[in-house]
């Protein structure tokens, strides 16, 4: 992030302070409650911890097809927020940026011979107790063996209230070659909540405009959506945040009852789809959100003012 790590935190934290207020009744804890975060890598998975508590791993093994997030665990109860795999449609997995319909490959589903998304090696670049940073290369490798894109991804994760964990993805995509991309539903940032958060097993769907449900929120233009619900006694969701410096932004979102969540603005292309010349490049942002209480308790509307003039 360009603004002062520190500065940013801090302004999160106030951001978000009614959550202390409204989750038992207490005010805001101090910056730095959130644990302190520590980092270490297992194989091809790279862990990040508060404390001695799991909080969010980056899966990018050889044989998946294509790196993902999981577990991203909430702050109020310690459970995940987001799931590995869920009916309908278990390909979904969790935290995940891939597309398909790129030069007739499929980098969202199917087989890995179909299109897959391959880690040269994910590396902790930085590792404190306020911060942790997780960057990696992949290659978008066509089921001919060329390459059709080149994406370098940097996750940074922090902790700045004992009712937020925050994860900022910042992506830079290159065209390898030329690529065309059909018109999809399946593109780009997305994340997968777990089914007891979204509407259909009597959680909530909302977006930054006060719209609710599948219904509201589908096709609409926002700067943020968010699942949560009334969990094992506490209130606890995840949010994601589109930031408006990248490109369509304010994207339109594409959105399900079941839990899925998505800035994506493929689905919108129209038949002709998109031609992207080689060398051609996007920079992406977004940031995923696990708090405790509802949005608004939690202060996302504040959270995302800040984060996005954090520039």
């Amino acid at each position: 992030m360009s603004m002062d790590r520190r500065s940013f935190l801090t302004k999160a934290a106030v951001a978000a302070g009614a959550a202390g207020m409204a989750v038992g009744g207490r005010g805001q804890e101090p910056l730095g409650t959130g644990g302190e975060l520590n980092a270490y890598q297992f194989g091809a998975t790279t862990w990040v911890r508060t404390g001695p508590t799991p909080l969010l791993a980056y899966r990018a093994h050889p044989t998946q097809k294509y790196p993902y997030l999981y577990p991203f665990i909430g702050p109020a109860t310690g459970l995940p927020v987001t799931t590995e795999s869920s009916e309908p449609w278990p390909h979904h997995r969790s935290i995940l940026f891939a597309c398909d319909g790129v030069n007739d490959a499929n980098y969202w589903q199917g087989g890995v011979e179909g299109g897959q998304i391959v880690s040269r090696g994910a590396s902790i670049v930085e590792s404190s107790a306020d911060v942790v940073v997780i960057e990696d290369s992949v290659d978008w490798m066509h089921p001919s063996g060329a390459v059709d894109i080149v994406d370098e991804r940097r996750f940074t994760v922090t902790a700045p209230s004992s009712g937020l964990r925050l994860l900022e993805a910042e992506i830079r995509v290159w065209a390898f070659r030329d690529v065309h991309i059909r018109q999809t539903n399946h593109s780009l940032f997305s994340l997968r909540a777990m089914p007891d958060l979204a509407p259909q097993w009597g959680g909530n769907l909302m977006d930054s405009e006060g719209r609710r449900g599948e219904g509201e929120t589908f096709g609409q233009r926002a700067n943020w959506c968010a699942y949560w619900n009334e969990r094992h006694g506490a209130t606890e969701g995840v949010a994601l945040l589109d930031h408006p410096d990248n490109p369509w932004s304010p994207c339109t979102w594409f959105t399900r009852d079941y839990g899925f969540i998505s800035p994506t603005p493929m689905q919108w292309l129209g038949e002709a789809g998109m031609d992207v010349v080689e060398g051609e490049s996007w920079h992406l942002r977004y940031l995923v959100v696990a708090f405790a209480g509802t949005p608004e308790e939690a202060g996302l509307a504040g959270l995302h003012q800040t984060w996005s003039g954090a520039q």
